[in-house]
């Protein structure tokens, strides 16, 4: 059985004050072509559909439009509200909807939605659990001691009598514990919102919603599929793509990603002002990407933003990086410490301190020195 995996459409975002509904619109239309190719038995959509718990009327246009183009080629749709969703507004009419096969998971009331769809291996069983709270699950549930997120999720979870010999699928929009985040998620303070990942352990997918980088957590089937474009600078380096997961016999899941490639790339240029407007410099790249430009010019340049716009009509980001910039910077701003070496730390403390990199010379007395110290 054969599903597409998606997540996070944040439908009528915007991102630095530019609407993002053209391009939203287009990648849908790209997302269609791939179900038209892949004729998937069902598309999972795991919450986040809209930016705003009050979307505007050109994003529900889409999300309809979505939803009826689907309807009209009989691919059963399965999807959650997020935290950024009203679950009331989102739910709407639910139950009359779903006679064209599509599945809009309920306001949570201590039960979760399942359908069962059946191939020739047998049953497979679609959970939808909605974006939830620690605060709402223990209204229903006041027996159970729910101190966190975590124990939230483990007694909806428990409360499912999931049936461990068939095959089960949730759908699910929460932060699981080591997910790497992203600049244009909703972050909250000390990671109270973390869900241990052993919670989906009897499930045999987990389509998960919620960041926005594709990646798996302590398993290949506890996926995040990410979002369909790039909604922050962060993401420039990102690969946005499709999920499909193949669910064979149990215990056989098989997942492959088919590219996304947007109407408008999000992408960073770095160098002087010379050097970005100069045509000589110009690399193939179109020009009317969203654009942040950083300009290492050491002093700034008057109305650069508007003079970098008529070469890049959709500038959205001007920043410097240069010797003014950098030297108020401190030792606690480097990021991801467990993930750098030795060498990577030392030059960044060097940078920090003397507002230029190292030169190669440098940095290979800098080698040999850690090497010898460490006794690598």
């Amino acid at each position: 059985m054969k599903f597409i995996h998606l997540s996070d459409l944040h439908l009528g975002k915007r991102v630095n004050e530019f609407s993002m509904i053209e391009d939203q619109e287009y990648i849908l239309t790209k997302i269609i072509n791939v179900i038209d190719e892949e004729e998937p038995d069902g598309v999972l959509i795991a919450g986040d559909v809209y930016d705003r718990t009050i979307p505007s009327e050109d994003a529900m246009k889409l999300w309809d439009n979505f939803l009826i183009k689907l309807a009209k080629r009989k691919v059963p749709v399965y999807a959650i509200s997020g935290n950024h969703d009203s679950a009331v507004r989102f739910a709407d009419h639910s139950k009359l909807v779903e006679t064209t096969g599509i599945h809009l998971a309920p306001v949570f009331n201590g039960e979760v939605e399942m359908v069962s769809v059946e191939d020739k291996d047998g049953k497979v069983n679609i959970y939808m659990l909605p974006f939830v709270k620690p605060v709402v699950v223990r209204q229903f549930f006041p027996e159970e001691e729910i101190k966190d997120y975590t124990d939230a999720c483990r007694v909806v979870v428990e409360h499912m009598n999931v049936n461990e010999k068939e095959r089960n699928i949730l759908i699910a929009h929460q932060f699981v514990t080591g997910a790497a985040r992203c600049e244009s998620e909703e972050v909250v303070v000390g990671g109270l919102d973390n869900v241990d990942v052993s919670v989906f352990d009897v499930f045999d997918y987990v389509a998960l919603g919620h960041i926005h980088g594709k990646q798996s957590i302590g398993r290949e089937t506890v996926r995040y599929c990410g979002t369909p474009l790039k909604y922050s600078f962060s993401e420039k380096d990102h690969q946005k793509s499709v999920s499909v997961v193949e669910i064979g016999k149990k215990g056989e899941v098989a997942i492959r990603e088919i590219p996304l490639v947007p109407k408008h790339d999000l992408r960073e240029i770095k160098g002087t002002y010379e050097e970005l407007t100069c045509k000589k410099n110009y690399d193939g790249t179109p020009v009317d990407d969203y654009i942040h430009a950083v300009l290492t010019d050491e002093d700034d340049i008057p109305d650069a933003m508007g003079k970098l716009q008529i070469i890049y009509p959709n500038l959205m980001k001007l920043s410097y990086d240069n010797k003014r910039t950098r030297e108020n910077r401190k030792i606690e701003d480097i990021q991801d410490i467990e993930k750098k070496s030795e060498l990577e730390l030392f030059e960044e403390f060097y940078e920090m301190q003397n507002n230029q990199e190292m030169s190669e010379e440098q940095r290979a007395f800098a080698s040999d020195l850690i090497q010898s110290i460490w006794g690598y």
